[in-house]
């Protein structure tokens, strides 16, 4: 089902988009995935599709900003330029307390009935290895009846660490999911057990053949093409009802 996730921005905030992979940049280099090429994150089809399943929201001043944790202090350096004078908190970015800072995204997005917004650390965290990219502290908004332009709260960088917001660069992400968790989790039966058991050995059995290219990394572990090929198949295979 096809939703409609509607929002409004206050300038300068740009307005938030379906996450983008970068390639080259925090999605990888720009190497095949076969023929003997380094595994990079773009290769995998499960964070490929946990990477770009929200909204991110991407920083709008020209000028760069950094926040730093300086003798047990959070400093935070950057011109956002004049106040724009909109009735909104300027600056947009301020100290909490030691452990932690906040943003202003000037952004409202609602979302469906039913639905909250997921406020989280952007993805391309997960591939950084400078530690500068900024820790957003989870939040669910639920937006259905929160009609405000909200703020995000992120974690302060360690010492000697600094995380760095850029224009045009993303800075957190939004991913909606149902407003309450009804749901248990439980054990399987012993049949259902027993037949993801035998689904697993039968693609065990078929795996040279649906992984198709390998891909040798300079590690111990490569990696085959065999989950992209079986959620390909998934898809041209009619569904049950």
């Amino acid at each position: 089902m096809l939703h409609h996730l509607k929002y409004r921005v206050i300038p300068p905030a740009l307005p938030p988009r379906r996450i983008m992979l970068e390639i080259p940049g925090w999605s990888g280099d720009d190497q095949p995935r076969a023929g003997g090429s380094v595994q990079q994150p773009w290769h995998c089809t499960p964070f490929v599709e946990g990477a770009t399943y929200g909204l991110e929201l991407i920083y709008p001043f020209p000028n760069p900003c950094y926040v730093q944790k300086v003798d047990g202090e959070i400093t935070i350096l950057g011109d956002f330029g004049p106040d724009p004078q909109t009735g909104v908190a300027w600056p947009p970015i301020g100290v909490f307390n030691k452990q932690f800072y906040g943003f202003n995204t000037y952004t409202d997005v609602k979302a469906p009935p039913g639905f909250a917004l997921r406020v989280g650390t952007h993805p391309r965290f997960s591939t950084d290895n400078t530690a500068s990219v900024p820790v957003a502290v989870s939040a669910h908004l639920r937006s259905e009846w929160w009609p405000f332009v909200f703020f995000i709260i992120f974690k302060a960088p360690e010492p000697g660490q600094t995380h760095v917001f850029r224009y045009g660069e993303p800075y957190a992400q939004i991913v909606v999911v149902p407003a309450s968790a009804e749901h248990q989790v439980v054990a399987m039966t012993e049949e259902e057990a027993a037949e993801r058991e035998l689904q697993s050995l039968r693609i065990a059995e078929t795996r040279h053949k649906l992984g198709k290219s390998w891909i040798a990394g300079n590690g111990e572990l490569g990696g085959d093409g065999i989950y992209r090929h079986l959620r390909q198949l998934t898809k041209e295979v009619p569904s049950q009802k």
